[in-house]
């Protein structure tokens, strides 16, 4: 068994004003995603300019958070939050679920595409391989806070959570963060480096995200309020995943003229 390395989820305080880790991984994130974007633009013939990709990344921090937490209070703890609505304002408390954060990141890439005249495809083909260093920055952020902690298990690498009781367990979100995180980013970058499919790239995120968030997920304690939600084995991350990867399998599959 591993010790857990316990570390103050504040980076640095100021008086009443705290830097939390969660919060520094977010910006970490976002800033990996606008200086890949910024390297996307830059190749021959990208079609991008560098407005353009300033532009669509302040469109995609909204549509991550609003869509992140409004996810977040629909998917997995909604009877909660129509109970206590003020409550749906404190995301400094948590919250937030990547499948809704993909939704809002959706619409923003739609109403943004309509914006500079481009398809929803072609805007999620150039955003998706920005995605998983966020992935991998936020994973940490989870570690550093000591949630989202996996199962009980009698591995050698597992930990004692200070929040998940005495048993030891899977240190599920260092498995997200090297899949969905550092895998799925090597995938794309080399798969997005070539001419393909309009929509390929996009389909590819989103079976690769889905495909791996569903293996986790049988490491992954299930949510609390939620347990298993289908066939007594399922968590709610997996049912989510798979309409991902039905339509990243359609956007694969389907006969478009390659995109530049």
């Amino acid at each position: 068994m591993l010790e857990y390395p316990v570390i103050n989820p504040i980076a640095l305080q100021i008086g009443p004003l705290a830097a939390r880790w969660y919060g520094i991984m977010y910006a970490v994130g976002f800033s990996a995603a606008w200086f890949l974007a910024r390297r996307r633009a830059a190749r021959p013939g990208s079609g991008w300019s560098a407005v353009q990709v300033d532009d669509l990344i302040t469109w995609a921090v909204a549509g991550v958070v609003l869509g992140g937490r409004l996810g977040y209070v629909l998917f997995y703890d909604f009877s909660y939050y129509m109970s206590n609505p003020v409550q749906i304002l404190s995301i400094w408390r948590g919250g937030m679920s990547f499948h809704g954060g993909v939704a809002g990141v959706i619409l923003v890439a739609w109403l943004y595409g309509r914006h500079i005249g481009k398809s929803l495809l072609e805007v999620g083909d150039f955003i998706a391989p920005l995605v998983p260093p966020g992935l991998l920055a936020g994973r940490l952020g989870n570690f550093i806070n000591g949630e989202l902690w996996g199962r009980v298990t009698d591995a050698p690498w597992a930990m004692i959570f200070p929040t998940g009781g005495p048993l030891p367990r899977h240190p599920s979100q260092l498995y997200e963060a090297a899949l969905e995180g550092l895998a799925l980013f090597v995938i794309l970058w080399v798969y997005s480096a070539g001419p393909r499919a309009r929509g390929a790239v996009g389909g590819l995120f989103l079976i690769g995200y889905g495909a791996f968030r569903f293996f986790v997920e049988f490491f992954r304690q299930p949510d609390a309020q939620l347990g298993f939600v289908a066939f007594d084995w399922m968590s709610m991350g997996q049912v989510l995943c798979l309409p991902m990867i039905a339509l990243g399998l359609f956007l694969m599959l389907r006969k478009s003229p390659k995109a530049a």
